[in-house]
């Protein structure tokens, strides 16, 4: 094979189809959209339009709940991923592991409201975190090592 001889697969390349130039075409005046109506002009969306109709997404009840008002945004990271990250040598296990140092090694993505530590991997080396949460199989699989778990202390509601 030469670099000459080299060609695109058959049909693998389509020309686009020039609608609306004339009768010779074969797609000349309506363009293949058949005849007036709504589906014949420009701009017009009729997603769910059923004719003047209320549409069925309308006539359905509104169930569920949105918590978005009130709802923390938290950037997950895993044991597993963290052990990965200590091996690469892109954390520093000497230090306090917090959510500016899992952004730099690249762990942490988002989290406006910080960092929260799950235990999906498996950890082997004894690290100290200080992150905003962690679920109950993260702090026993981080202080089973000798590690800790530093959490913010949970602000009591005035009774």
């Amino acid at each position: 094979m030469k670099l000459n001889d080299i060609r695109d697969n058959a049909g693998s390349r389509h020309r686009r189809m020039r609608v609306g130039r004339g009768i010779g075409s074969g797609k000349g005046k309506t363009a293949g959209r058949g005849q007036k109506g709504a589906k014949a002009r420009s701009g017009v969306s009729i997603a769910g339009f059923e004719g003047g109709q209320m549409p069925l997404h309308m006539r359905l009840p509104k169930r569920g709940f949105s918590n978005k008002k009130f709802a923390k945004d938290y950037a997950i990271v895993n044991l597993g991923m963290v052990q990965l990250a200590i091996e690469a040598g892109k954390l520093d296990v000497s230090a306090v592991v917090d959510h500016a140092a899992l952004k730099a090694a690249g762990l942490a993505r988002g989290g406006k409201h910080g960092v929260r530590l799950l235990a999906k991997g498996e950890l082997t080396s004894k690290v100290e975190f200080n992150v905003a949460g962690a679920s109950a199989g993260a702090v026993s699989a981080v202080e089973k090592l000798g590690g800790s778990v530093i959490l913010p202390a949970k602000e009591e509601a005035a009774a």
